[in-house]
């Protein structure tokens, strides 16, 4: 279930940087700002679970804002 959310919001966001690339950083920062706070609550979890969970979310992240990324290069990239 979290797997589908995580490529939900990295379709979202790619589909949204190309489309508004300047509206979109405010997404970016949002899902940013919720997959931190997973991060910092995953990792209080003792011993190697903890290590496991937060960095489950900072993966998540970083995948988020690279498909962000990717969105507004591939925007940038057309014949406009």
């Amino acid at each position: 279930m979290l797997i589908g959310v995580v490529i939900g919001i990295c379709v979202v966001l790619a589909i949204l940087g190309f489309l508004l690339p300047s509206l979109s950083n405010r997404a970016r920062r949002g899902s940013d700002r919720g997959f931190s706070l997973g991060q910092r609550a995953g990792s209080k979890a003792p011993g190697p679970l903890g290590r496991l969970l937060g960095k489950s979310f900072g993966k998540s992240r970083n995948a988020a804002d690279k498909s962000h990324s990717a969105g507004q290069r591939a925007r940038s990239k057309l014949p406009l």
